[in-house]
């Protein structure tokens, strides 16, 4: 998933230290694979527990919900955690929080109550954003700083990579084999239909904690005197600032958005008015539509160079409403084709957003980045409200919510675009 990939942090690189960092750089790219994989296995999880709990798509959504503000929670405390801590023992905090949020899905699986795998989700939610604090930034320290960019860009690859396979690596192991009327098994068959589940995330949370270790005992290949500052309270002064503003509500309906139609994408494929296929089947092609978001960023990328962020942002956001409208009014392939492309458009909107919120914020920029993370709350509630539309009007009636999110982003490209900063090219 695409979210919380442009974390900012300062820190100057230390001569001789090439190999070391070379080394550091290639092992943290399983980090950005591991969250995103983890963080895309929701999109299945959300018709298993639908099916399993006999849950309205509102209460399959509160997946989401409680995922999702674990990042609103914790994205502060995050940044306290690793400055007290160092990127390395950050990292190794990161992943044992989301090792242990993985693992409490057994417990959960034992006693089959859904609250139980609600809390696992938030668990891991926090160890993701500390995580993702402590990561992005070595990702930034370990080699030259003129090519930090190119670092993240790969790294967010990786990220990118985690959520094309999990979708089908989730379908075959938590979807396929499942009881045709889950609602109805008793407490037996509810323990066989999470076993599956159970042991996804024992994996899971053994490759976490293997990681854990690897990066406890290779702590030392960073000089840990290289500490971000602390946080220094919301910040909510620069919200005066409307290209920050403007910025943050766009990053809440952007996650939102992304988020809402990758939850509802296994239950809307499988719809007899579209694919008429299992939910397992279903579950695999959802690969696509993290896997367009992949490719759409070295699309973008090119793109970008020639055309004013602003413009492109509000294009592929105006293009992705479009989408949205046809998949709804459409049947069989159509449908299913308009509304897995939507991804290729969700490609460049959250970094996009992000680097062009900050523009002119200076030394409060990491400020500026704390409140534009908080806002990924939106993969929160947007899902929600979406679950509540669906339930009441049907899936297809249910992409109001997230055009309706996507809507504001074509908003503040023409914004941004017709408010450019000194410097930058028309």
């Amino acid at each position: 998933m695409m979210v919380g990939n442009a974390t900012l942090g300062d820190a100057a690189v230390g001569e001789g230290a090439g190999t070391s960092h070379r080394a550091l750089f290639l092992l943290s790219l399983f980090l950005f694979f591991a969250w995103g994989f983890a963080t895309v296995l929701i999109d299945i999880l959300i018709p298993k527990f639908k099916g399993l709990f006999a849950l309205s798509y509102a209460e399959a959504m509160l997946t989401q919900f409680a995922f999702f503000l674990g990042y609103f929670v914790f994205s502060l405390p995050a940044g306290y955690i690793v400055a007290k801590l160092g990127y390395m023992r950050g990292i190794v905090t990161g992943l044992l929080v989301m090792a242990g949020g993985a693992l409490l899905f057994i417990p959960a699986g034992s006693a089959a109550l859904y609250p139980g795998f609600l809390a696992a989700l938030f668990v891991m939610a926090a160890g993701i954003t500390i995580l993702q604090v402590a990561a992005n930034a070595v990702i930034s320290i370990a080699g030259a700083a003129d090519t930090s960019s190119a670092r993240l860009t790969l790294a967010q690859a990786f990220n990118s990579l985690g959520t094309f396979i999990g979708p089908y690596v989730g379908a075959r192991l938590i979807l396929e084999g499942a009881h045709e009327a889950p609602g109805t098994l008793d407490a037996a068959g509810r323990a066989a239909e999470l076993a599956p589940l159970q042991g996804t995330y024992l994996a899971i949370g053994s490759v976490l904690l293997v990681l854990a270790a690897i990066f406890f005992i290779k702590r030392n290949m960073l000089d840990e005197s290289l500490r971000p500052t602390p946080p220094e309270g919301l910040g909510l002064d620069l919200l005066a600032d409307r290209r920050l503003l403007f910025g943050v509500i766009a990053i809440f309906t952007y996650v939102g958005a992304e988020v809402s139609i990758g939850s509802i994408l296994v239950s809307y494929l499988s719809q007899d008015a579209v694919l008429g296929t299992t939910e397992a089947t279903a579950g695999k092609l959802v690969m696509l539509y993290w896997g367009g978001a992949m490719v759409g960023r070295f699309i973008g990328a090119g793109l970008l160079s020639r055309i004013h962020a602003g413009t492109l942002l509000s294009l592929f956001a105006l293009t992705a409403i479009g989408l949205a409208i046809l998949s709804g009014m459409s049947t069989g392939m159509l449908a299913a084709g308009f509304i897995l492309a939507i991804g290729l458009f969700n490609s460049i909107m959250f970094p996009t957003i992000f680097s062009q919120a900050v523009i002119g914020l200076g030394k409060r920029a990491s400020q500026g980045g704390a409140l534009l993370c908080m806002a990924i709350v939106g993969g929160a509630l947007l899902p929600v409200a979406t679950g509540l539309v669906a339930d009441a009007a049907g899936l297809a009636t249910a992409l109001i919510v997230p055009i309706i999110g996507y809507s504001w982003i074509v908003f503040y490209g023409r914004w941004l675009a017709g408010h450019r900063v000194a410097g930058e090219s028309e």
